[in-house]
C-alpha cells in the first residue's frame, strides 16, 4: 500500500493526478473531469493508509499520510475549488468526491451541498452519477441534511432512476440508466449488461438508513440500529447475517404509531435508536422503556436508557429480540409528501 501511494505520488503534478481511465463510468448527462476523479481517489487512499496505519499502531506512517493527505486536499482546492465552493465540472459526482472524501474546507461545504441539490433539483429530482458518484449520493445527501432528496432519488421512477428501471421489467440491476428507453430501446448490445453490481450499491443505503442496520465496530461485534423513516415510507424491514448471527430491524408506522422489531445476536451489544416526539412514550414489550434498569426483552436481555437525541430515544440492548412501541412527530409536511409520491 505504500508502495501505492508512493506511485501515485512520483506519477503527479503537483500532486495533481493526469486524467486517465474511464471517469465517472455510464453517467448519465454529465462528464466529471477525470483529474478530479484522479486526484480526489489519491487523497482518498492517503487517508486510508493513515487510518490502517494507525489501527495496528505505526504512528509514525500514520502521521506521515494524514500529512500527505492535508497537502493532496490543499493541492485539489487551489487548482479545482474556487472562492464560491465551485468544483471543476460541476457535476453531482464532484461534489459528491468534495464532500463524502472531506477535500473542502469547512466555510466551503455549505455552498458544495448545494450546488449539489440544486443540480439534482434542476434535473426534476434526477441523478446523473455513473460507477464513482452513485453509491456516494444518497448517503452524502442525508449526512448533510437533505434526506428528503435522498428519498425523493429513491422514489423517482421516470427516466434515470432505479424506478424506471423497475418500472420497465427490471428484476436485476442493469449496469446503464439507459439499457433501455422506451424513446430508444435496448443500448448497443456489445456493453448493456442487465445484471450488474455499481448501481445496486444503492442497497448500502437501504440496509443501514432505510432500515437502519450498521455497525459501531468491526465485524459487527457493536451494532448500530438506527432506522431513519421518510418520504413516505411507512415500513421496511431487512437483515443480515454477520459472523455472529442474524441481525434483524422491522419497522412500521401505522396512525403516527412506530413499532420497530430487533433481533441482535449472541455476543454482541446493540445501540437503538427509536423515533418518538418524546422519550415517554417509548415502550419495550409494553414496559416504559426509558425506565428500563434490567432484564426485559427476550429471554430477560438487558435495556437501557442512554439519552433522548434529534428526535429520537436510545437504547443499549443485549443480545436477544426486542419490540419497541413510540408515538411520533409528523414526519414529513404536506409538501414533502407530495414530492416523494
Amino acid at each position: 500500500m505504500k508502495k501505492w501511494i508512493a506511485y501515485l505520488k512520483t506519477n503527479s503534478k503537483d500532486l495533481l493526478r493526469p486524467a486517465y481511465g474511464y471517469g465517472d463510468w455510464v453517467s448519465i448527462g454529465s462528464d466529471t473531469p477525470k483529474d478530479v476523479i484522479a486526484t480526489a481517489y489519491f487523497a482518498y487512499s492517503t487517508r486510508f493508509l493513515s487510518k490502517m496505519a494507525a489501527a495496528i499502531g505505526k504512528t509514525d506512517d500514520a502521521k506521515q499520510y494524514e500529512q500527505l493527505f492535508e497537502q493532496i486536499k490543499d493541492a485539489f482546492n487551489k487548482a479545482y475549488v474556487s472562492a464560491d465552493g465551485k468544483i471543476k465540472g460541476e457535476t453531482q459526482t464532484c461534489y459528491l468526491l468534495g464532500l463524502h472524501f472531506d477535500l473542502l474546507p469547512q466555510d466551503k461545504r455549505a455552498a458544495a451541498t448545494q450546488y449539489l441539490v440544486d443540480d439534482i433539483e434542476k434535473r426534476g429530482c434526477h441523478l446523473s452519477t455513473g460507477f464513482v458518484g452513485l453509491s456516494y449520493l444518497l448517503p452524502t445527501l442525508a449526512e448533510t441534511g437533505h434526506l428528503d432528496v435522498a428519498y425523493r432519488l429513491l422514489n423517482q421512477d421516470t427516466f434515470p432512476s432505479w424506478g424506471y428501471s423497475i418500472k420497465n421489467g427490471a428484476t436485476t440491476i442493469w449496469e446503464r440508466w439507459d439499457g433501455w428507453t422506451g424513446e430508444k430501446g435496448f443500448q448497443d448490445p456489445g456493453m448493456n449488461s442487465f445484471n450488474h453490481y455499481a448501481f445496486g450499491s444503492v442497497g448500502r443505503w437501504l440496509f443501514n438508513t432505510v432500515a437502519g442496520i450498521d455497525t459501531d465496530g468491526p465485524g459487527y461485534k457493536r451494532i448500530r440500529i438506527e432506522p431513519r423513516p421518510a418520504g413516505g415510507f411507512t415500513y421496511a424491514k431487512a437483515s443480515y447475517e454477520s459472523i455472529y448471527g442474524r441481525i434483524v430491524s422491522d419497522w412500521k408506522i401505522e396512525d403516527n404509531n412506530f413499532t420497530l422489531n430487533v433481533t441482535i445476536p449472541a455476543n454482541t451489544t446493540a445501540t437503538v435508536y427509536v423515533p418518538a416526539a418524546n422519550v415517554q412514550s417509548v415502550k419495550e414489550s409494553g414496559r416504559d422503556a426509558a425506565k428500563a434498569e434490567g432484564p426485559t426483552g427476550d429471554g430477560g436481555a438487558q435495556v437501557r436508557f442512554l439519552q433522548a437525541e434529534n428526535g429520537k430515544a436510545v437504547f443499549a440492548v443485549g443480545s436477544g429480540t426486542y419490540r419497541f412501541t413510540s408515538k411520533l412527530k409528523e414526519l414529513m409536511g404536506e409538501k414533502e409528501q407530495k414530492n416523494s409520491k
